[in-house]
């Protein structure tokens, strides 16, 4: 099966501080899996969010419509419901109720065995100053890379 499908959200590391992380199943339909398998989802924007029920969704997850696909087509901003177990649900929903963090996801790709899972993470929005540090690290980082490739 073809499993070289990795989808991410770079904007996600540089705007929050990341705390913890999960692997989640999505509970998706026959044409939406087809077209993440053609690699044509975007999670840049999207983030999770509980229902009344405890139930975690990723919204504004944009999965665009299989080409083949009839009137059997999915909508491709829809609310698609997160395959978590009772206590990561309940710890994740603790976490954003008392303390205020959100859970945003990371990174989209397939298993071995050809589902699609979506690598969660409880974040912190990072302040600015914070941002500015990160801008530095990365130039830093990317100058002691020149210099040794300079060197050798």
């Amino acid at each position: 099966m073809q499993s070289n499908i990795n989808i991410q959200n770079k904007k996600a590391r540089f705007e929050y501080e990341i705390l913890d992380k999960f692997i989640a199943g999505i509970k998706l339909t026959g044409t939406e899996i087809k077209s993440i398998r053609q690699s044509k989802a975007r999670i840049t924007e999207s983030f999770c969010e509980f229902n009344e029920e405890g139930e975690l969704f990723v919204i504004n997850m944009y999965i665009e419509e299989y080409i083949n696909g009839n009137f059997y087509n999915h909508k491709p901003k829809s609310e698609r419901k997160l395959l978590l177990t009772k206590r990561e649900l309940k710890k994740l929903q603790k976490e954003v109720q008392n303390v205020g963090l959100t859970i945003i996801p990371l990174r989209l790709f397939l298993t071995e065995k050809g589902w699609a899972k979506l690598e969660i993470a409880l974040c912190r929005g990072k302040k600015l100053h914070d941002k500015r540090e990160s801008i530095k690290d990365r130039d830093s980082k990317r100058n002691l890379d020149r210099v040794k490739k300079s060197f050798q």
